[in-house]
C-alpha cells in the first residue's frame, strides 16, 4: 500500500491572502510548482517543503502529512 501526501498548502496560502505567484516569489520557486503541489501532481523535495514552510512561517508538518 503506497503512502499519500496530504497538503494544506492552498489553505495556508489563502489564510495569508497570497496568490500562487506571491508565494512562489517568497519561496524562490515558480508559480507552476506551487500549482502542481496544490493540485497533488507534484511531491515537493524536502528542501522545497522547508522553503514553503519558511515562506508561510509555519512548521513543515502544518503543510504536509502522510496518509
Amino acid at each position: 500500500m503506497g503512502a499519500y501526501l496530504k497538503t494544506t498548502l492552498k489553505n495556508q496560502r489563502a489564510l495569508r491572502e497570497l496568490t500562487q505567484s506571491e508565494l512562489a516569489d517568497l519561496a524562490g520557486i515558480t508559480r507552476k510548482s506551487i500549482n502542481a503541489i496544490e493540485m497533488g501532481h507534484m511531491v515537493p523535495s524536502t528542501i522545497l517543503a522547508l522553503k514553503l514552510a519558511r515562506a508561510l512561517h509555519v512548521p513543515v508538518e502544518t503543510l504536509f502529512s502522510i496518509e
